[in-house]
C-alpha cells in the first residue's frame, strides 16, 4: 500500500507538471489599432503562476486559472502587469457570471466595477465615483474588444518557480518603446526563458521590429521543431453583441501589403520598393492563427470548434424552432430587446450576476443576462429569446475563426428550446383558465 500511494503521488506530481504551460497570447487588433497599424497586442498566459498582487506573482492554488500578463505603456508607471485570466478576459471572476450578449455600454460598466474593487491603485477614481480615462482598460475585459489565440508549450513547476523568482526581483519601472521594448518583446523574453532563442523577430517580415504575429509565429514553428513538448493551439472568441467585430492581425510588411491607403501610393512614387515588400509578403509573411485551433471553454477546457456542415444543421434547427413562436408581450408592453439595451442600465443582481434593469410601461423589469442568472424570475420571455438569437446568430455567423464549439452552440440552444417550451407552456395554462 506505501509503494502504490508513492506511485500515486509520482503521477500525480507528472500530471501536474503536464498541465501547466506557458501561452503565447496573439491578440486581434481593434479600434485604431485595427483602422491603422492592425498589429494587434500580446500577452503571455501562465497556467500555474498567480497573481499576489498586480505586480507580485506567486505559485497558484488548487483551482485557480493563472495569470495573464504583458507590458504596458501608461499604466501606472509600470512595466508589466498581471491580471487574472477570467477577469483579463471578460472582467467577472467566475465563468458562469460571463455575459451571454454584451454592449459598450455593460462593458464599461463591468470594468469599472472590477476596477474599484481590484485595480483602485493602478487606475484612480478621476473624482470621487467618477471613472478615470487612461489604459488600465487594457487590464481587463480583452474578450469583448477582440478575437485572441493562443500558443501553448509545457512547462514544469521548476521552470514556473524560476520564472516568478526573475520577474520578481527585476525592477518593475516603465520601459516602453515601441519599436525596441513593445508588448512582443516582452513575451519574446518571457518566452525565451522558459526555451532560449523559442521566439524571434521577423528581420524582414517585420523590418526587425518585435510584433505580436511574428511573435506566434516563431513560437509555432519552435513547436514544429521540438516534437517532445506538450503543444497545444486554441482560439478564445469575441464576446457576441453589438461591440464592432475586430480585424485580422498582421505584421509590419504585411499591414502595408494589404492596405491600399500604404500599397498604392507606394507603387506610384517607390515601385522597386513596393515590389520588395510584395515579396517580402509572398514568401514569409503569411501565418493563419486560425489554423486547426481548438476553441477555449472559460471553465478550462478546449473543444471541438463548429464544422461547417454542423453550423447549417443548427441555423436550420434554430429556425424551426422560431416558427411560430408565441409573443408573451401585450401591446402596450412591447419593446425589443435591442430597444430594451439602449435604455436599460447595468447592475449586479444580489449573488453578483450581471443584470439589466429598466421599466416597460412602468412596470420595473430585471434581466439577467449570464448563465447564473438567465432563468431567474423577472426577465420577460421575449426578450430572452431575442438575447438567446441574437448570441445563437453571432456563434453561427462563417468567419477567419472559429466563434464557438460544437457544445457551446448546443448548450445555447438547449436554453432557448427550454426556455420556448417553457413560454408555450405558461400561454397553454393561460388560454385553459380562461376557457
Amino acid at each position: 500500500m506505501l509503494k502504490l500511494g508513492g506511485l500515486l503521488l509520482v503521477l500525480l506530481g507528472l500530471t501536474a507538471q503536464a498541465n501547466a504551460g506557458v501561452t503565447a497570447l496573439l491578440e486581434e487588433p481593434y479600434s485604431y489599432d485595427g483602422a491603422f497599424a492592425g498589429t494587434g497586442h500580446t500577452a503571455v498566459y501562465l497556467t500555474h503562476v498567480c497573481a499576489a498582487s498586480p505586480t507580485l506573482l506567486r505559485r497558484c492554488n488548487p483551482g485557480e486559472a493563472g495569470v495573464v500578463i504583458s507590458r504596458y505603456n501608461r499604466i501606472a508607471g509600470y512595466d508589466w502587469i498581471a491580471i487574472p485570466l477570467l477577469p483579463y478576459l471578460y472582467a467577472v471572476a467566475k465563468p458562469e457570471d460571463i455575459p451571454l450578449y454584451a454592449d459598450a455600454k455593460l462593458v464599461a460598466f463591468l470594468r469599472n466595477q472590477y476596477r474599484q474593487q481590484y485595480l483602485e491603485d493602478l487606475g484612480p477614481d478621476k473624482a470621487p465615483g467618477q471613472t478615470p480615462e487612461g489604459d488600465w482598460v487594457q487590464l481587463i475585459g480583452s474578450a469583448y474588444d477582440r478575437t485572441s489565440y493562443g500558443f501553448q508549450l509545457e512547462t514544469t513547476s521548476e521552470q514556473d518557480d524560476e520564472l516568478i523568482r526573475w520577474l520578481n526581483t527585476r525592477p518593475n519601472a516603465k520601459s516602453y518603446k515601441v519599436v525596441s521594448r513593445n508588448c512582443a518583446d516582452f513575451v519574446r523574453e518571457v518566452v525565451n526563458f522558459y526555451y532560449p532563442k523559442a521566439v524571434s523577430r521577423g528581420i524582414f517580415s517585420d523590418l526587425d521590429v518585435a510584433t505580436p504575429k511574428q511573435t506566434a509565429k516563431s513560437f509555432v514553428k519552435y513547436s514544429e521543431r521540438h516534437r517532445d513538448l506538450e503543444f497545444s493551439s486554441f482560439v478564445i472568441p469575441q464576446v457576441p453583441g453589438s461591440i464592432k467585430r475586430s480585424r485580422p492581425v498582421r505584421g509590419v510588411v504585411e499591414s502595408v501589403a494589404k492596405a491600399k491607403k500604404y500599397v498604392i501610393p507606394l507603387a506610384v512614387f517607390h515601385p522597386f520598393l513596393a515590389g520588395g515588400v510584395a515579396s517580402v509578403y509572398l514568401v514569409g509573411a503569411r501565418f493563419n492563427p486560425a489554423k486547426n485551433v481548438l476553441v477555449f471553454n472559460p471553465n478550462g477546457d478546449f473543444e471541438q470548434p463548429l464544422r461547417a456542415e454542423e453550423r447549417r444543421a443548427y441555423q436550420k434547427n434554430l429556425d424551426d424552432l422560431l416558427r411560430g413562436v408565441p409573443d408573451d408581450q401585450t401591446a402596450g408592453q412591447k419593446i425589443s430587446w435591442r430597444e430594451f439595451q439602449q435604455i436599460a442600465k447595468p447592475g449586479f443582481d444580489p449573488i453578483g450576476g450581471p443584470i439589466l434593469q429598466s421599466a416597460i410601461a412602468d412596470t420595473p423589469v430585471s434581466l439577467g443576462i449570464s448563465r447564473s442568472n438567465f432563468f431567474g424570475k423577472g426577465g420577460p420571455s421575449e426578450l430572452q429569446r431575442e438575447l438567446l438569437v441574437s448570441r445563437l446568430r453571432s456563434e453561427l455567423t462563417a468567419g477567419r475563426a472559429p466563434k464557438s464549439s460544437n457544445i457551446g452552440v448546443r448548450n445555447d440552444l438547449e436554453m432557448l428550446q427550454q426556455l420556448v417550451a417553457a413560454q408555450r407552456e405558461s400561454i397553454t395554462a393561460h388560454t385553459d383558465a380562461g376557457n
